[in-house]
């Protein structure tokens, strides 16, 4: 199983939370779209033997892309790729962008997974974060949308200053009210160089507080779960069946080709990341080049990668798994740097599986990266 990732540098205005690459400027949109097919023909060797089972326009905002435009990439990974009979494929979208008459264009084309970017019902929110849409058209958007989609994500940002947890409680009641069957939801998180980062230092934004994300991160675990909504990645939470599978196979150590300016790729056995320049990105592929940096990675890259990547899946790490592919010097040392966790009930071993217990969920990338193997020679 291999995916396809499409990055889409644009947005109509910039959220002040994001870090993101993208641009507001919608110039040299038409020239994108044209390097991206482009770059997705000359790298089709790469996948020569992979069957494509999932194909994800990411960003910035991929739906201010037109329908044509989104069709014709589309439509360039069929004719240089193999793909599976019936992949996900999933865009990324803003309610503002959702109208009724574009939800069921869409609807009509091969687009198969909406991941709608509502991130707060409440203006107030909206407002504080710079987001394009307001909340009338978030929850219109939703309507419309559970119409002609059966697979729908949404996401959600918690521990926003003066959010109070009725106010959360209220957000994902809302969310659920429509039957989504899928939620992604993130920790406002204060990113260097970031406007929310500014306006943060200056007095003009309360910074976030760790112990409201943490008790809003507590009250969406255990609404979600008793909603029937199984909690399969740190921050994310599907209904049976409605895992992503792109995200599911980036967790799972899966390859992908990332397309576009600062898009990632990974084979197993090395990364690669293309320049975050929408120019440079442009010249390059027009110049026939891929404006591509690769780095090989160790055998302790690839430990890291597993820890990181298992402890926030349902998953989990697989203790056999660490001795046949990393040896015994790796396990030794995941046992040893992971008996405190153990000690303090925030992981725990079921089945040679090491896993978070919920008291430690909130705190699995802090705990990663204490199991971190930074010293070996490779």
């Amino acid at each position: 199983m291999s995916g396809i990732y499409i990055h889409i540098p644009f947005c109509k205005q910039a959220c002040h939370y994001c870090d993101f690459h993208f641009s507001t400027s919608m110039r040299k949109k038409d020239e994108m779209v044209l390097a991206l097919a482009k770059e997705i023909v000359v790298r089709k060797n790469e996948f020569e033997n992979e069957t494509v089972e999932t194909i994800y326009f990411g960003g910035g905002t991929p739906s201010v892309l037109s329908n044509d435009e989104i069709n014709f990439l589309i439509s360039e990974v069929y004719k240089n790729y193999k793909v599976a009979e019936n992949p996900e494929i999933t865009l990324e979208a803003n309610p503002d962008d959702l109208s009724s008459e574009r939800i069921f264009e869409l609807s009509k084309s091969p687009i198969n997974r909406l991941s709608i970017g509502i991130q707060s019902f409440y203006e107030e929110d909206l407002k504080l974060m710079n987001r394009a849409h307001n909340s009338a058209e978030a929850k219109k958007c939703l309507e419309e949308a559970i119409k002609y989609f059966d697979n729908i994500s949404l996401d959600l940002i918690y521990g926003i200053p003066g959010l109070s947890d009725e106010m959360w409680k209220k957000n994902i009641e809302t969310a659920l009210n429509f039957g989504i069957p899928h939620i992604s939801s993130y920790a406002l998180t204060v990113e260097p160089k970031t406007a929310l980062s500014k306006l943060i230092q200056t007095g003009k934004i309360a910074a976030p507080q760790d112990e409201v994300a943490s008790n809003h991160f507590m009250i969406l675990v255990e609404t979600l779960q008793k909603n029937g909504f199984i909690h399969y990645e740190l921050s994310n939470f599907g209904k049976e069946n409605y895992f992503s599978k792109n995200n599911s196979a980036y967790w799972l150590g899966k390859k992908y080709i990332g397309i576009g300016p600062s898009a990632h790729s990974y084979d197993g056995e090395k990364r690669g990341w293309n320049i975050a320049n929408n120019s440079l990105y442009l010249k390059a592929i027009q110049n026939d080049e891929l404006p591509i940096e690769t780095e090989i990675l160790t055998i302790s890259d690839r430990y890291n990668e597993y820890i990181m990547t298992g402890l926030r899946t349902i998953w989990g790490v697989s203790l056999e798994k660490i001795e046949n592919e990393f040896g015994l010097e790796y396990l030794n040392y995941l046992k040893k740097q992971s008996q405190k966790f153990l000690n303090d009930d925030l992981l725990s071993i079921e089945n040679n599986i090491l896993k978070p217990t919920p008291k430690g969920k909130f705190l699995t990338d802090g705990i990663a990266s204490d199991l971190f193997y930074l010293n070996l020679e490779d």
